[in-house]
């Protein structure tokens, strides 16, 4: 790790070491709800819609069995339920059932929370800036929105994009 003068670290640390932050946060939250981490990820992907199972594979980077393992436990919860595609009679789409959802919208305000008072100690500016770079980054890799964008009135906005 290379460290500079001012006691700062590198772009490449600081992102490792940021997704390692959230991650614990999903976990800590995760705990608190009954669910894995990568169960909470699912919940809160699935709050704007149902998915195919192949978009949702997409959408969170899995593969098809490990997609598959995650969706079953998650159904075997009473979390998601599997549904007809009206598109294709072939495939199914994975939905949150009433618990679920009730579920996921506790889960997603505590991780918002959570994940809110990480920059904390940063002034307003900062805070802006570091959104703004962020947003940068997951737009120019295009990574699929994942986590709908907050509202602090009114809890999940439609995504634009995170």
């Amino acid at each position: 790790m290379v460290k500079h003068d001012d006691g700062g670290i590198g772009v490449v640390a600081a992102l490792v070491r940021s997704a390692f932050l959230v991650n614990a946060v999903y976990a800590e939250s995760g705990r608190e709800f009954g669910v894995t981490p990568q169960q909470g990820q699912l919940l809160c992907v699935l709050m704007a819609r149902p998915y195919g199972m192949g978009e949702l594979g997409a959408t969170l980077r899995l593969a098809k069995s490990s997609l598959t393992g995650l969706v079953d436990r998650t159904e075997r919860n009473g979390l998601v339920r599997r549904e007809p595609d009206p598109r294709d009679t072939r495939a199914v789409r994975v939905a949150l059932t009433e618990r679920g959802d009730e579920l996921a919208g506790e889960f997603y305000a505590e991780t918002c929370r959570r994940i809110e008072d990480l920059p904390a100690a940063l002034d307003p500016a900062d805070r802006d800036m570091l959104a703004h770079l962020l947003g940068r980054i997951v737009r120019d890799n295009e990574v699929p929105v994942v986590f709908v964008e907050a509202d602090a009135s009114n809890g999940p906005r439609t995504p634009r994009g995170g």
